[in-house]
């Protein structure tokens, strides 16, 4: 019997029944157009629970004609498609072929990170690349906090990278001296601009900075190809022979586009002390405070040495995070 659709249903919110459709659009790597589990990221809610930063690999049902057939007789229904509106968005199927093209048609996952070694500004520094499977649509430099490592911002690369972001996480050379981290950032976007060791030039990038690694990437992102900058709950520092933090100073004359997402004020971001960036940024796109926010719900995947010190992440806080650097990206890397 040749495979073919029979039936089809969506629905944008998580309920049943679903409704009926005369057609569907299936995008790849996201799911069914409209339908509350189309997303780079998990949908199912018990999922979301667990881990929001999952890859979304429950994109589609498809369902066997023959399987409810047995069911719609005893239900005393006269067909078997009328019990699609109790199942999430799903293609009904009238034979088992269509199951193998399915399985054959999923979208590849993002490759497997490729960790590498390049000097940066007379470092050598440690970076995970996660490449894109399909066209490359910009990139991005993603730099972690005081103490941390590349390792904890690795969900968000992974995220970026299936919506077609090159997306890079290096161990930042300078622990404490921000300004090496930012000249460190900086000749990474060169080599990203000029091509060959990640293949081919990308022309916009896009840097993301968490805690200490948002300073020192908004230190570097006036360098030629950035654009724009992602402050994740974002610190500042006042150096020794400046007169205002470095932070401050820096925000002023920037003409890139800044959006910011931060925590309410806690030890751990210095009692909030890149607030002011929000006033003083000439280009700020957004200025996002995220309600109950810990410093650990901006880093993907956080530990237990930043939950003892800053307290628990929250699933659906850490999704507005993910959301809004996919946000960023869909707006600087069209």
């Amino acid at each position: 019997m040749p495979a073919r659709v029979v039936a089809v249903a969506a629905s944008s919110i998580h309920s049943f029944p679903k409704t009926r459709q005369s057609a569907i659009s299936v995008i790849a790597g996201l799911g069914v157009q409209a339908d509350a589990h189309c997303g780079v990221t998990v949908k199912h809610r018990s999922r979301v629970v667990r881990d929001p930063t999952q890859r979304n690999l429950r994109q589609v049902h498809l369902i066997l004609c023959a399987l409810l057939r047995p069911r719609a007789r005893t239900s005393g229904r006269p067909r078997s498609t009328a019990m699609l509106s109790r199942i999430g968005a799903a293609l009904l199927s009238a034979a088992a072929a269509l199951m193998h093209t399915a399985v054959r048609a999923e979208p590849a996952s993002a490759a497997s990170a490729q960790t590498q070694v390049h000097v940066l500004d007379g470092h050598r520094v440690t970076l995970d690349v996660y490449p894109v499977a399909g066209a490359v649509r910009g990139a991005a430099i993603l730099s972690h906090g005081f103490t941390r490592s590349r390792q904890t911002l690795a969900g968000h690369a992974r995220a970026l990278a299936d919506a077609g972001v090159l997306a890079l996480t290096p161990d930042l050379p300078c622990t404490f001296d921000f300004r090496c981290n930012a000249r460190a950032l900086a000749a990474l976007v060169g080599l990203l601009r000029a091509g060959e060791a990640f293949g081919a030039p990308v022309e916009k990038v896009m840097l993301v900075g968490f805690s200490a690694g948002g300073l020192s990437s908004l230190l570097a992102a006036d360098t030629p190809g950035v654009a724009g900058f992602v402050g994740l709950d974002p610190f500042d520092r006042e150096m020794r022979g400046d007169t205002e933090r470095l932070g401050l100073t820096a925000a002023r004359p920037l003409r890139t586009e800044v959006l910011l997402m931060r925590a309410p004020p806690s030890r751990c971001n210095a009692d909030a002390v890149a607030a002011p960036w929000a006033t003083a940024l000439p280009r700020l796109w957004r200025d996002e405070v995220i309600a109950e926010a810990s410093h650990c719900d901006f880093e993907s995947p956080t530990d237990w040495m930043c939950r003892m010190a800053c307290g628990d992440e929250d699933p659906a806080r850490q999704q507005r995070v993910r959301q809004g650097l996919l946000d960023a990206a869909a707006r600087w890397l069209p």
